[in-house]
This record gives structure tokens, sequence and C-alpha cells, in this order.
């Protein structure tokens, strides 16, 4: 497991997966590290303004231009994580875990092997996604997400 590297006196450089705590670090198939915002009880973060360090998309996920990804987890409620993912503009696949976002800013088209209807995502889309899922992300304009997943 690679250690945390300060960054600033709240955020720490790590690599957490979905299913620990924020302070944990350990790989992560969306990104190699994320910067982990510990947030306390009765607190806010502003999601749109965080400044996420992107990584670029594995080759083998990749199905179009040159995809970067930035993944920040907020916190960890009984099991459920809260984070910001980010996605420059391009194409790749992924499989997905079981989550709910809240779209902020950006543009794209997510389309399903199983054939179900694609989903169009702008700001203020509210998406569901089952694990599982066979996924092509086409990203239009950068994409930045509120998930919550467990």
């Amino acid at each position: 497991m690679p250690p945390a590297h300060p960054v600033s006196a709240s955020v720490h450089v790590c690599t957490p997966t979905r299913r620990e705590k924020p302070t944990v670090c350990a790989r992560s198939r969306s990104t190699d590290r994320a910067h982990t915002v510990p947030m306390r009880p009765n607190s806010v973060v502003h999601a749109a303004a965080l400044d996420l360090d992107h990584k670029p998309v594995p080759a083998r996920q990749i199905v179009d231009g040159a995809p970067t990804t930035a993944l920040e987890v907020l916190t960890e409620l009984n099991g459920i994580e809260v984070g910001v993912w980010e996605m420059s503009t391009g194409g790749m696949r992924d499989l997905e875990a079981d989550e709910v976002f809240v779209v902020l800013s950006g543009s794209a088209r997510v389309e399903f092997a199983d054939g179900s209807r694609a989903l169009e995502l702008g700001p203020g889309d509210v998406a569901r996604i089952e694990a599982g899922a066979k996924t092509v992300w086409t990203v239009t304009e950068t994409l930045r997400k509120v998930y919550v997943t467990g």
C-alpha cells in the first residue's frame, strides 16, 4: 500500500477503495490515487471547487481519446462512501459499483453492454447505476459528480 503524502493540513494523497474509510489507502480501479478530504460532522465541502488530481485512464479501458479521471473520497458513513469523481473528455469502459450520483458539471453519455437505455447526463441529473454493469462513458465536457456507494 502506498503511503499517504501530505498536500496540505487537511488533504492527503492516497488511493482509497470505495469500501474503506477515507483515511485508509489502497488501490482504486478508477484512479491511481485520490485526495482524501475528511469530513467531520456538521461540516461542508464545496464539491464543485475541489482541486482534483487527474491520472490517465488505463489503456485497456480507453475507447476514445486520452481521458483522465480523479477521485476525492469525502466521507464514509456506516459502510456508505461519499465522494467526488471527475472524468475529462474521451471515452472509457468501466465495470460499475452500485451507486447513486448527482452531476455537478459537464456532459456525458453512459452506454450499457446489456442493452439498457443509455443515460444522457448533464448538470443537476441524478442517476443510479447497478453494481456489475459494464458501461462505456463518453464525456463531451469534463464531467464532475458527487457519488454515494456502498
